[in-house]
C-alpha cells in the first residue's frame, strides 16, 4: 500500500520546473518599448497635439506677454543693527504694469522706493534671513506699492536681487 503513494510523488519530480525568466524578459523589453515611445512622443511634440496642448496655449502666453511692460527700480540699500550676522540688504526689482501705465508709474518712483525703503528698515533680521518668509516679504511689499501707485497700475512685484552681507 505504500507503492501507490510513491507514484505520484514521482511524477511531479519528473515535470520540468517553470522559470519566471521568460516573464521578466518579456515585461522588461515591453516597459523598453513603452518607455522608448514615450519618450519619443514628448521630445517630437507628438504628446502636445494628442494631449490637446501645442499652439493654443504659445498663443495665449505670447498674448500675455506682449501686453506687459517693466519698470526698473534703483537698488535699495539698507544697513540692518550691530547685533545681526549681515551688514546690510540690497534690494533690487522691477514693477510689472500696463504698457500705457509705465510712464505713470516711473513718475511716482520715488513714492515707491520710500515706501519699500522705511517697509525693509521695519522688517525684523530673523524674518529676512528665513527662506519660508520670501513670499510674505515680497506680498506685503507688492500691496505698499500698490497703495502708493494706485489701484490697477502694477500688476506684480519681481525681485531680481535680495541680498544680505
Amino acid at each position: 500500500m505504500s507503492k501507490p503513494a510513491e507514484a505520484p510523488a514521482a511524477d511531479a519530480d519528473a515535470a520540468p520546473k517553470k522559470s519566471g525568466k521568460k516573464g521578466l524578459l518579456m515585461g522588461a523589453l515591453a516597459a523598453l518599448a513603452l518607455g522608448g515611445g514615450g519618450f519619443y512622443a514628448v521630445y517630437s511634440g507628438l504628446a502636445d497635439t494628442l494631449l490637446g496642448g501645442g499652439k493654443d496655449e504659445h498663443a495665449a502666453v505670447e498674448a500675455v506677454v506682449g501686453k506687459v511692460a517693466f519698470v526698473p527700480m534703483e537698488p535699495i540699500m539698507i544697513s540692518l543693527p550691530p547685533g545681526s550676522s549681515s551688514k546690510f540688504l540690497r534690494f533690487t526689482g522691477q514693477l510689472e504694469v500696463e504698457p500705457d501705465r509705465a510712464e505713470e508709474v516711473a513718475q511716482v518712483m520715488p513714492r515707491v522706493l520710500d515706501v519699500l525703503n522705511t517697509y525693509l528698515r521695519a522688517v525684523e533680521v530673523r524674518d529676512l534671513e528665513q527662506p519660508s518668509s520670501a513670499a510674505r516679504l515680497r506680498a506685503q511689499m507688492l500691496r505698499r506699492v500698490q497703495v502708493v501707485t494706485g489701484e490697477g497700475r502694477v500688476r506684480d512685484l519681481l525681485v531680481t536681487e535680495f541680498v544680505m552681507n
